[in-house]
């Protein structure tokens, strides 16, 4: 092999790269093994302790760079909900309120009906609710106006009534993306600011729809209110901070107490709150004295920096770190009593600049913490309600300031708006107007004058970006877009546990297994050689999932074993191709350089149809089917580099140096040695065979159908584990009675102790509180299978494992990607086979062979969903198992075809049957070690992989078993048949 620096210099890199990357989650895991061990046991102590360090360095790479607890634990790999509990969601901005909202909610007959109309549509559409609705209005009223209904006061400026149907359309599009973002951007502070360690929050493809990951929650019922609650938009007048500075000073002295407990006299501070003097220096002399007495007090501006005077009406400055604290001072009734009655303190919604920070803190401050501003609103009102809130804005917008340095946000307000504008700025000039949105601050710009007319600009320095945000901000008054949760999961901490344990030791056990049947196979040196690719293969994997940022997940963990399993093939196809060549009489030397050169076209058509598979599962999957298909898909990459050219440098010198280098053992020697089974003799046998079957899946299909997860009905599953054995007809029988009589299902799960329970009540309601009902009735129907004192708190968070659910349209969606799943996959496996054979006989006997593979799966679990131990439905992750299925039968009808093209090109005049049957029995102690190797590691995450994915590895057992026939038995008699053919019609012609 050529370039064998080359190859040496990439492996170190990258194994350089990698060991670099996974470096860190050894480091997060050391300070949270400390952290643990500080605690001892105790969970708020923990948290205190790794928020206490989150921004102080804990490791240092080579004395070049230092990085924090919070840095390193953004590098580390991550680990999917289904592996470490948390809460995953899945929102819907819905964009039909929306519309309602920029037609001032029309009570146009038409309109409704074609809203009305269009939601129903979106259930089974693959269009955007804009596009149906416009279809639907258009259909009902083809001379109808569109500009007619949305030429309100509000949108004057946007629509007017000469404008066409499109050109309103148009606008409808921008309004949108304006309230889905700013609803978004919503979402991300409340996350941001919910306190869970690496949460995700990403805007999916469909309009309107938010993926938000929340690892580690333990109040699912906190986290849905707070996403569900529509903010609110409001204008509040400020005070400055020279107005309260005294009181904040007694409430220090007020809160001042020993750290090792007890008040402390407020005639002890070094400030006094009356001297103005004092309140100028304020910031300085509060920092010195709470540096000179923090060995020995704790108080207010211990955690809470003050701001002397020129800062407006920002108050004081804190470390993220230290807000909840300083929240909690500020809300106790010592400090209530102090400051004035219509004070509010809130905070901004971004942290201050770094350079603005390190003036208040010093030179010794740390830029990498978040310093937010605290803000003195001033609450006038007898109701406590903002002076002015967000519906009276009719549009905002962001533009270049006139001096062209910066950007500004103009916003425009209906007549009450104006008048009600006009009076606040009147009386606050030179005062701060506070924008405040979800009880955060969003921007407060001092008031120059008097603002009349209703338009105004607000500058500050913007960015783009937050120019733009600014904007949304202001607009969500008008556009209401409340997010109503789609799909609900819940996955309890103990279960995750339990779900890493089982997943780790699958893991483990198939690995070895791996190891131990290369070496029983191939011999010591040649058998230690693949292993060593195959271990190599792994930690090029890690490294990679790490630098990516990839979540490895359950299916993610098994998508590592099966990549596993399947990247011995590369290894058997060279080994057997060297045996082949030393059987021809060549040197060991020469054996292995004809071996890797004559294998090399099999192993690529072998990987690159298992990635193009992978690749389709990314692109239509979801959650763990994703992070399946991306460990699919770097696996696939590692284990070819490993494989091909690492074992290759191995292999190469270990034969220089021996030429009496086996691939082989005394058990393996002689095994299918000298195999000529005529397999193309009983071909109509196997057709009949195999359409008594097909007619049987396709009847189980047609009659008993399968039995549809709720991916794809829609539906509420949840997993219960009680203290002792239960039965499921009392279990189900108890929850009929409290699920009003809608479908429920209680199936055993795992242990007998264990169940899962499927049902369809409340699947249509939206509302707020409806989870909330669910799962009090959930909790009164298991209360008689648990001990009398649990509470329904302690029922959800000890003896719920887990829970799911799936609305009717997010089902229709799950379900409509997964046919387009496989029906693509089959259509780009035979572009594929079509394109590197140049001979439709190929492709078309493999899509048919694929088609095969699939019913027969699908039948499998159609006839036997009722009677199996553990769960059978079909779901995502039965998807995934059938496209994986796709991959490894195109797989092993690759490497046959591949030896096919290259007999009939070393035998251009021997006839087809005699070419495809020794094609046949040459790779068939391939096709046998690849299927034994993979089959054996499919056991072993059966039985040790843990009930979760028990059915995933079935489908996946038996798509594969049947795969390994359907490429010899079905694929290639199809493609013999039609060859012979056209060798027929060649004869004939002749």
């Amino acid at each position: 092999m050529q370039n064998k620096g080359a190859v040496r210099l990439f492996a170190i890199l990258l194994a350089l790269v990698c060991l670099y990357q996974l470096s860190f989650t050894y480091f997060t895991k050391r300070v949270e093994s400390d952290a643990k061990a500080f605690a001892n046991g105790d969970v708020a102590k923990e948290a205190a302790y790794l928020d206490s360090i989150a921004n102080e360095p804990v490791y240092n790479f080579l004395f070049l760079k230092q990085y924090s607890y919070m840095e390193c634990k953004s590098n580390e790999i991550n680990f999917g909900l289904d592996l470490k509990g948390g809460m995953n969601l899945t929102l819907e901005i819905k964009v039909s309120d929306i519309i309602k909202a920029i037609s001032g909610y029309n009570t146009d007959p038409i309109f409704n009906e074609a809203v009305a109309n269009a939601i129903e549509r979106e259930k089974s559409s693959t269009s955007d609710f804009i596009t149906l609705f416009q279809e639907e209005f258009e259909r009902l009223s083809p001379n109808g106006q569109l500009a007619t209904i949305f030429a309100t006061v509000d949108m004057k400026d946007r629509i007017n009534r000469n404008m066409t149907n499109n050109e309103v359309v148009s606008v409808l599009r921008d309004e949108t993306e304006a309230a889905i973002q700013n609803s978004f951007n919503v979402l991300r502070t409340r996350i941001d600011r919910f306190g869970v360690t690496q949460p995700n929050i990403q805007r999916l493809e469909k309009a309107g729809r938010v993926l938000v990951e929340l690892p580690g929650v333990t109040d699912p019922q906190r986290v849905r209110k707070l996403l569900q609650g529509t903010a609110s938009l409001e204008f509040w007048e400020t005070y400055n901070n020279d107005e309260i500075l005294a009181r904040l000073i007694e409430a220090d002295n007020a809160t001042r107490v020993l750290v090792g407990g007890g008040d402390v006299d407020s005639t002890a501070t070094t400030a006094n709150s009356t001297d103005s003097a004092a309140i100028a220096l304020l910031g300085k002399e509060a920092t010195d004295t709470v540096a000179a007495n923090n060995e020995k007090y704790e108080s207010l501006f211990t955690y809470l920096q003050p701001t002397p005077q020129g800062y407006g009406a920002v108050v004081g400055v804190a470390l993220a770190k230290n807000m909840a604290k300083v929240d909690e001072y500020i809300q106790s009734d010592k400090v209530r009593r102090i400051l004035p009655r219509d004070l509010r303190l809130l905070w901004t919604v971004k942290p201050m600049e770094a350079n603005y920070a390190q003036r208040l803190f010093g030179p010794d401050f740390n830029a990498k913490e978040s310093v937010y501003e605290l803000v003195a609103i001033k609450s006038t009102s007898n109701n406590g309600r903002a002076p002015l809130e967000g519906d009276v804005i009719t549009n905002a917008h962001h533009n270049v300031s006139q001096n062209g340095s910066s950007y500004e946000v103009s916003m425009t307000m209906n007549a009450e708006g104006t008048r009600k504008w006009a009076q606040l700025t009147k009386a606050n000039l030179g005062k701060s107007i506070a924008i405040v949105l979800d009880g955060y601050v969003y921007s407060f710009p001092t008031v120059q004058s008097e603002i009349t007319g209703g338009n105004s600009q607000i500058t500050g320095n913007f960015t783009p970006e937050e120019a733009q945000d600014l904007a949304n901000v202001l607009k969500s008054g008008k556009l209401p877009a409340p997010a109503t949760i789609v799909e609900d999961t819940v996955v309890g901490p103990s279960l995750g546990q339990e779900a890493i344990e089982s997943g780790l030791w699958s893991f483990l056990f198939a690995f070895i297994v791996v190891l131990i049947y290369m070496i029983v196979m191939y011999g010591v040196r040649a058998g230690v050689v693949a292993d060593f690719a195959l271990i190599c293969n792994l930690f090029f994997m890690m490294g990679v999932l790490a630098s990516f940022g990839a979540v490895l997940t359950l299916p993610g963990i098994a998508g590592i074993v099966l990549t596993i399993g399947t990247a011995v093939d590369a290894n058997v196809i060279i080994y057997e191709r060297i045996k082949e060549e030393l059987k021809g009489g060549k040197s060991v030397r020469n054996a292995v350089s004809e071996g890797y050169k004559n294998a090399m076209s099999a192993i690529v058509d072998a990987n690159v149809t298992t990635f193009l598979t992978a690749l389709i599962l990314f692109v239509f999957g979801s959650g763990p089917i994703r992070g399946f298909a991306t460990t699919l898909m770097i696996g696939v990459v590692c284990s070819f580099f490993t494989a091909v050219f690492m074992s290759r440098i191995f292999i190469e010198k270990f034969a220089d140096k021996d030429e009496k280098l086996r691939f082989d053992t005394a058990l393996s020697a002689h095994f299918l040695e000298g195999v000529s089974f005529n397999f193309l003799a009983k071909r109509k046998l196997y057709y009949v065979v195999i359409g008594i079957v097909m007619a049987i899946c396709l009847g189980s299909l047609a009659t008993r159908g399968l039995s549809a997860g709720i991916d794809f009905s829609g539906g509420q599953v949840f997993v219960v584990r009680f203290d002792n054995n239960v039965s499921t007809v009392d279990v189900q029988s108890s929850l009929f009675n409290q699920f009003d009589g809608a479908t429920v299902e209680v199936k055993t799960y795992g242990n007998d102790n264990q169940v899962r329970i499927a049902t369809n009540y409340g699947i249509d309601n939206t509302e707020e509180n409806a989870q909330d009902e669910i799962e009090t009735r959930l909790y009164e129907g298991c209360k008689k299978f648990v001990p009398e004192n649990v509470t329904r708190e302690q029922f959800l968070s000890e003896y719920r494992m887990s829970s799911q659910k799936v609305g009717p349209t997010m089902a229709s969606d799950i379900t409509e990607k997964a046919v387009y799943a496989v029906i693509f996959s089959l259509i780009v496996m035979f572009l594929y086979i079509f394109l590197r054979f140049r001979n439709w006989a190929y492709g078309a006997s493999s899509v048919v062979a694929l088609t095969h593979d699939v019913i027969f799966t699908l039948g499998i679990f159609s006839l036997t969903y009722s009677i199996m131990p553990f769960s059978m439905e079909v779901d995502q992750s039965f998807i995934a198992a059938i496209l994986t299925i796709v991959g490894y039968s195109i797989n092993n009808t690759v490497v046959i075809f591949d030896r096919v093209r290259e007999l009939f090109y070393n035998m251009p005049k021997a006839p087809a049957i005699e070419v495809m049957n020794k094609a046949l029995n040459q790779t068939l102690t391939r096709t046998v070690n690849t299927s034994v190797s993979t089959l054996i590691t499919l056991v072993v995450i059966f039985f040790l992989g843990g009930e979760v994915i028990r059915g995933f590895v079935f489908a996946m057992f038996v798509g594969m078993f049947i795969g390994t026939f359907s490429s010899m038995l079905l694929a290639t008699p199809l493609a013999y048949e039609i060859v012979s053919r056209k060798e027929k019609k060649a004869a004939e012609a002749k």
